[in-house]
């Protein structure tokens, strides 16, 4: 009886001593939780600002996050990307960039005209902003001082695109030998003006074109614009860059393929959605010295000590499959030039 007394008293000794032992060792793993936990580095921030809306942008947020692979840096898991979409509304673009500096990000990229870019710089003079291949010449438009020294928190990469106008209008009659009429669409930012008044007039001498500009001011604007080519017919159309035309390439080169009207774009989105020719700054290469930028900045590099990049590779897109719809047949020679042929 005393020897199963003493039996009983160790068990309940053991016992007790092992529910003295459970919260112990609670804490020290909820200890080494938290140490854990704050041993995991946080995620990088990226704001992505773009003029367009999600399916427009679609295409270059994927080559963006793709070169940004490349480097290192893999979305969900070691950066978070915070998205915003202007969707053709300039009007947006002060709230939304404001929403991405309330989030702290740790750089904001921009794909869009100046406004944009504009919006990200009024909204914060601390955190790094990297251009996407702005159309406009940046130190006209007041973003940086100069190409070679930024300043400020703005740097990145432009295709000054206006310098193309001249090899664009070439490019149109060597495709569309009988083009003598080009109407030239714009939205009425200072690149595009300056592109019409000053570039085009003088590159449309040599292959003795007339150019016409049509002024675009809105979306619902396109249409009427359309609806008043129908009635002039020119022979073909010139589509330049900036603003509203950036966020509506897809609607214009749409209305393009249905007026049986050829034309040249300097954004490479409308090629893919009905326009008939690309000539501009190659984009895979675009989007590779974008997260280049981003990379530099977030190992420590400043934005005003980074020089803001023209293209150094440039692409000739020929959409055959919208030439034979319109009845083009573009000439063998203009072919074989291309760096892709859509069939």
């Amino acid at each position: 009886m005393i020897s199963g007394q003493s039996a009983l008293s160790e068990n309940i000794k053991r016992i007790m001593q092992r529910k003295r032992a459970c919260p112990a060792l609670c804490a020290l793993f909820l200890a080494l939780s938290f140490l854990a936990e704050a041993q995991q580095p946080k995620p990088i921030q990226i704001g992505y600002l773009s003029a367009l809306d999600r399916p427009g942008e679609s295409s270059r947020a994927e080559g963006i996050q793709t070169a940004l692979r490349e480097l290192g840096y893999t979305a969900g898991q070691n950066i978070i990307i915070e998205y915003r979409y202007i969707e053709g509304n300039l009007e947006r673009a002060p709230a939304l960039a404001a929403e991405l500096v309330r989030l702290n990000v740790d750089v904001i990229l921009v794909a869009g005209g100046s406004g944009p870019i504009h919006a990200a710089k009024n909204a914060t003079k601390t955190i790094p902003i990297v251009m996407s291949a702005l159309s406009a010449d940046p130190v006209e438009a007041g973003l940086v001082k100069s190409l070679a020294r930024p300043g400020g928190n703005v740097t990145g990469l432009t295709t000054i695109s206006r310098e193309l106008g001249g090899k664009r209008l070439e490019l149109l009659k060597e495709a569309v030998p009988k083009l003598g009429r080009v109407a030239v669409l714009y939205f009425p930012v200072p690149q595009s003006v300056s592109e019409i008044k000053e570039v085009l007039p003088i590159a449309a001498r040599a292959p003795g074109l007339t150019i016409q500009p049509w002024e675009i001011r809105s979306g619902e604007g396109i249409e009427k614009v359309f609806a008043a080519l129908n009635q002039d017919r020119p022979d073909g159309l010139y589509l330049t860059s900036g603003g509203l035309m950036n966020a509506h390439q897809k609607q214009i080169a749409g209305s393009a393929l249905r007026s049986r009207l050829p034309s040249i774009s300097a954004v490479r989105e409308s090629v893919d959605a009905g326009g008939l020719i690309y000539y501009g700054a190659d984009v895979t290469d675009t989007y590779r010295r974008v997260a280049y930028y981003v990379d530099k900045i977030l190992k420590g590099a400043k934005p005003a000590d980074l020089p803001v990049e023209q293209p150094s590779k440039f692409e000739l897109i020929i959409n055959l499959k919208t030439a034979k719809q319109i009845s083009v047949t573009i000439p063998q020679r203009v072919l074989a030039r291309a760096n892709r042929v859509i069939k």
